[in-house]
């Protein structure tokens, strides 16, 4: 199983799906399925453009457990 850190990333910063969206421009279905943790696949231009937001490693958003 994957785990998806971005509910944690995006609560250090206190920011909203609406404002990870806009910024990163990744639609805000998306940021919502990997929030709640129910993405079944995940592009890789996505992952890059979350890891450039938040400015850390794919390790630090994703872990398999």
């Amino acid at each position: 199983m994957v785990r998806c850190y971005l509910s944690r990333l995006m609560g250090e910063r206190k920011l909203k799906i609406a404002d990870v969206a806009k910024a990163t421009n990744i639609h805000r279905n998306m940021i919502s399925l990997l929030y709640y943790e129910k993405a079944k696949r995940i592009d890789f231009e996505t992952i890059e453009r979350l890891c450039r937001f938040f400015q850390c490693r794919i390790e630090d958003l994703f872990e398999i457990v």
